[in-house]
C-alpha cells in the first residue's frame, strides 16, 4: 500500500500522541485533534492552589518504548523530560498489618517472600522464569504486530498454548506460589490494565517481567510533564495539534474516510484517519452516518468491557513521610471483591485501593511541606451496576477518606486543602468511554489480539484505530505499542 501524505489523528492520549509522532517522523503530515483544553486523554492534569494532580496513568514501566519515539524523530528524551526511578515499585499492604515492598532487588524480595512462606522463594523464581518467557513471546514478539487476519492468530497459537494462555493470571501465579498474600502480590497487576486476575489470560503475567526488566519510572513534574514533552516533540518535527477540537463526524466517500468534521463545523481533509477515541464512540457516534459504524458498534456493545474507577484527587497541608510513591491497599476480600467489581450489580461495601503519593519522588507537585495525592478504587462499569454517582460519589469519597485516615494517613481530613472526584459518569461523559469503562474492552483471551478491534478497519481501508481498544490493549506500554502497530500499517510497512 502507498503511504498517506496527510493524516488526522483523533484524540491526544498517549496512543494518539505516539501515533502522531510516528506518522510525522515517517513523512506523513499529521494533525492531532483533541476535544479537551489540554492534551493527554486519561493522562490529563488538574492544578489547584499550587497542587498538581495527574489524572490518570502514573506507573511508567517501559521507558524504552517512549525513548524510541524521540529517537525516531532524531531527538533525545533527556532534552524533553527527566525520568526518575521509583523504588520500591509498590508497597502492598493488607488489613492484618503485613506489607510487602515490591522492588527490583532479588535479595530483598527473597527475604520478604521467606518471611511470608519459605517454600515460596523457589516458587517465585519459577514464576519469574515463566513471566519472562511470556514477556518475550507476548510483548517483544507480538506486542506491536497488528493481528489483521485470523491466520495471524493461528500462527501465534502453538506458542500461546505452550504458555498455557487459557489459564488465568491468578491461576498461573497459584501454580508457583502458595501464600495467599503473595498470590495477591503477584496477580494484581492485571487490574492495572482493566483485567480481572481470575479471568484475564496468564499472558498478562508478562507485566511482572516488564517491571523487573526496566523498572518503574515517574517523570519529573508528573505524567503531565511527559505528555508536554511528547507534544513539544510532535510540534518540533512539524506536527500540528488543535485543542478544544471536538470531532463530530468521520466523513466518508466511496468506502474511504475523507476527513473529519468538528462540532464547530470545521473540516479537516486527510488521506488517512486514525481514532484514539473510545472504540464504541468511534463507530457509534463518529461513523453513525455509515453502515459500518452501525454494524461495528452493535457488535462491540455485545463484548465484555473492563471495570470503571472511582478516583479522588486531594491535596493536604501535611507531608506523609510514611507513604511510598505507589501503595496498594488490599481490602478484607480479594476474589469476592473482584467478582463484585467485574460483575456488579451494586457497589461493594468494602474496597481495595491504589494510593498515589508522587511527592515522595517529586516534592515540586505540591506547595512546600504539603502533599498531592490521588486514591482510586476499582468499581463496576455502568452496564454492570446502575449506580447514581451524583449521589453515591460524595458518600463513597467520605468512606474512603475515613478508611485512609484510620489505617494509612492519620489526620487526613483535618489536613485537607482541596479535593475533587472523578466517577464512572465522568469516564462516560468527559472521555466518551462506553459504559464508563476505564480501560475499554476487558482483556480476556477471547478479546485479545485478533479478537480485539483491529488496528486497521476491515471495511474502510484508510480508517485506523489506536489506543486501549485495539491490539495490544490498555496501559501506557500497551497504547504506545498499539501506535507502533498502527503506524506500521499507515506508513505502508509490511505487517
Amino acid at each position: 500500500m502507498n503511504q498517506a501524505k496527510t493524516a488526522v489523528v483523533i484524540g491526544a492520549g498517549f496512543g494518539g500522541l505516539a501515533l502522531a509522532i510516528r506518522l510525522q517522523a515517517g513523512g506523513t503530515q499529521t494533525t492531532l485533534l483533541e476535544k479537551r483544553d489540554k492534551p493527554g486523554g486519561r493522562a490529563y492534569v488538574y492544578e489547584d492552589q499550587g497542587f498538581v494532580f495527574d489524572a490518570g496513568p502514573t506507573v511508567i514501566t517501559d521507558p524504552s518504548c517512549i525513548e524510541e519515539l524521540f529517537a525516531l524523530a532524531g531527538k533525545r528524551i533527556e532534552d524533553y523530560v527527566e525520568m526518575l526511578p521509583v523504588s520500591p515499585f509498590y508497597r502492598l499492604c493488607w488489613e492484618d498489618g503485613r506489607h510487602f515492598d515490591y522492588a527490583n532487588d532479588q535479595d530483598a524480595l527473597d527475604r520478604q517472600i521467606h518471611d511470608f512462606h519459605p517454600a515460596d522463594v523457589a516458587g517465585y523464581q519459577r514464576f519469574l522464569a515463566y513471566s519472562k518467557a511470556v514477556f518475550e513471546e507476548g510483548y517483544i514478539k507480538l506486542g506491536t504486530v497488528p493481528f489483521l487476519s485470523f491466520r495471524d492468530m493461528i500462527a501465534a497459537g502453538p506458542q500461546l498454548a505452550k504458555l498455557q494462555a487459557w489459564r488465568s493470571v491468578y491461576g498461573m501465579v497459584s501454580r508457583f506460589v502458595q501464600d495467599e498474600h503473595l498470590r495477591q502480590a503477584f496477580s494484581f497487576h492485571s487490574l492495572l490494565v482493566g483485567g480481572n486476575p481470575f479471568a484475564t489470560s496468564s499472558i498478562y503475567t508478562l507485566i511482572h517481567a516488564l517491571e523487573r526488566r526496566w523498572g518503574v519510572w515517574f517523570p519529573r513534574g508528573g505524567t503531565g510533564a511527559l505528555v508536554k514533552g511528547l507534544v513539544r516533540l510532535f510540534q518540533d518535527i512539524g506536527g500540528r495539534i488543535e485543542l478544544n477540537a471536538a470531532v463530530a463526524q468521520i466523513e466518508t466517500r466511496a468506502e474511504r474516510a475523507s476527513g473529519v468534521r468538528l462540532a464547530d463545523g470545521r473540516f479537516f481533509a486527510a488521506d488517512a484517519v486514525a481514532s484514539n477515541a473510545d472504540v464504541v464512540h468511534t463507530y457509534a457516534a463518529l461513523l453513525n452516518q455509515h453502515p459500518r459504524g452501525e454494524s461495528e458498534a452493535a457488535s462491540l456493545r455485545k463484548k465484555r468491557f473492563s471495570n470503571s474507577l472511582f478516583v479522588i484527587y486531594f491535596g493536604l497541608d501535611h507531608h506523609h513521610s510514611q507513604l511510598q510513591h505507589h501503595t496498594v491497599c488490599f481490602g478484607p476480600r480479594y476474589r469476592g471483591l473482584i467478582d463484585d467489581i467485574f460483575k456488579g450489580p451494586a457497589l461493594a461495601e468494602d474496597f481495595s485501593l491504589y494510593l498515589h503519593a508522587p511527592c515522595v519522588t517529586d516534592p515540586s507537585l505540591a506547595p512546600p511541606g504539603c502533599g498531592s495525592h490521588y486514591v482510586l478504587a476499582p468499581v463496576p462499569h455502568l452496564g454492570n451496576a446502575d449506580i447514581d454517582w451524583e449521589v453515591e460519589g460524595p458518600l463513597y469519597r467520605d468512606r474512603i477518606f475515613a478508611y485512609l485516615e484510620e489505617r494509612y494517613m492519620p489526620g487526613l481530613r483535618s489536613q485537607l486543602v482541596t479535593s475533587r472526584i472523578f466517577t464512572p459518569f465522568d469516564f462516560r461523559d468527559q472521555l466518551n468511554a462506553h459504559v464508563g469503562s476505564a480501560f475499554s474492552l476487558e482483556p480476556v483471551l477471547t478479546q485479545s489480539a485478533w479478537f480485539r478491534p483491529h488496528n486497521r478497519d476491515s471495511a474502510l481501508a484508510n480508517l485506523y484505530l489506536v489506543g486501549a481498544g485495539t491490539h495490544p490493549g490498555a496501559g501506557v506500554p500497551g497504547v504506545i505499542g498499539s501506535a507502533k502497530a498502527t503506524a506500521g500499517l499507515m506508513l505502508g510497512e509490511p505487517a
